[in-house]
């Protein structure tokens, strides 16, 4: 049985939370910029220009959005060291679940086989950093000590591949991560912060599918089962939010842009990332990056290049490591890291 809030009151013992392992999924399909110049009118030079992504992956037609996840997933748990039996909960962070109802999780937790509690949230790509803050408080107060988050998106299905605003951008995968509780404060989540500002809801949305405009011929003949975005606004409002988001959390931290060793970002457009290099401090050089090869994964994004940057040997430790990312709702985040 997990320790209870009071035990470790009792004992004095402060409880932090470690990621014990990571790990990610991506499908096998690759969907180059040139394929897309045949599919809508666009072409390789424009779309790197303003986003720097070349290609991104896409899910077969017979894989799920749990399928991904739980795939990642046991990597994630391998590299723990640990069985899908030893969870006390697992969190998946999805806009785009298997189906509207019951949650991905539940489907996540019988294919791992786990029987502990398991819920999804939908804070799109901002969604690992809000399940890692969920976690990262459950564990800290005493009642969970082993949490599996997982992000994950299957964002072709709900693309509309004519738009070129938006189909250039989306790819497909799944991410995870392994967070337990330890009484070393050396190696831990040191920080979250999770914000949330609605009034800009409608420049990244699904507007059509829930209880406000149900499925209908008519939704599905206008396309508005698919994502639409202004492109501008949500390029602004990143920049600014994530700076801050990051400069922020820093600051409470006592540290400043000079500490971090790595900036693990959402990877949705390096225009953007470079605009919060440049207001943060942190040289583009500490900003680990993946866009280039999956495009924006939303929910997966953050968990899959950590994924990568901790099997590839980029991430050491002793390092300290930013997260940040931003999403539809609008909803945001920053995690800070000692790894």
């Amino acid at each position: 049985m997990p320790e209870s809030h009071d035990s470790n009151r009792q004992t004095g013992t402060a409880v932090h939370t470690r990621i014990a392992g990571t790990g990610h999924y991506v499908p096998r399909r690759v969907l180059t910029n040139g394929e897309l110049e045949g599919m809508v009118d666009t072409n390789d030079a424009w779309i790197v220009s303003r986003t720097g992504i070349r290609e991104r992956r896409i899910a077969a037609p017979d894989e799920t959005t749990s399928d991904m996840a739980s795939a990642a997933a046991r990597n994630a748990l391998e590299a723990a060291g640990l069985k899908a039996a030893d969870l006390d909960l697992i969190i998946v962070a999805t806009v785009t679940a298997d189906s509207p109802l019951p949650s991905a999780a539940v489907h996540v937790q019988q294919k791992l086989g786990a029987t502990c509690p398991a819920f999804d949230i939908a804070a799109a790509c901002a969604g690992f950093i809000y399940g890692a803050s969920i976690a990262d408080s459950f564990i800290r107060s005493g009642t969970h000590r082993r949490i599996l988050v997982v992000g994950v998106e299957l964002l072709s299905r709900v693309i509309d591949w004519k738009d070129r605003n938006t189909c250039v951008l989306f790819g497909d995968g799944a991410g995870a991560a392994v967070l337990t509780a330890s009484t070393d404060p050396g190696r831990t989540i040191r920080a979250t912060r999770i914000f949330a500002d609605g009034s800009l809801a409608p420049a990244l949305w699904i507007p059509a599918g829930g209880v406000t405009e149900p499925t209908s011929a008519e939704t599905v003949a206008q396309n508005r089962h698919k994502v639409r975005m202004s492109g501008k606004d949500i390029f602004r409002f990143a920049v600014r939010a994530l700076s801050s988001a990051s400069s922020q959390i820093l600051e409470e931290a006592g540290l400043s842009a000079a500490d971090v060793d790595w900036v693990v970002p959402h990877q949705a457009n390096r225009r953007i990332l470079e605009a919060v290099s440049e207001r943060t401090g942190v040289p583009m050089e500490r900003f680990y990056l993946n866009l280039e090869k999956y495009g924006n994964t939303s929910s997966a994004s953050v968990p899959i290049a950590l994924d990568e940057a901790a099997r590839d040997g980029s991430l050491k430790e002793g390092q300290t490591v930013l997260l940040c990312a931003l999403g539809a709702g609008i909803a945001w985040g920053s995690a800070l890291v000692r790894w």
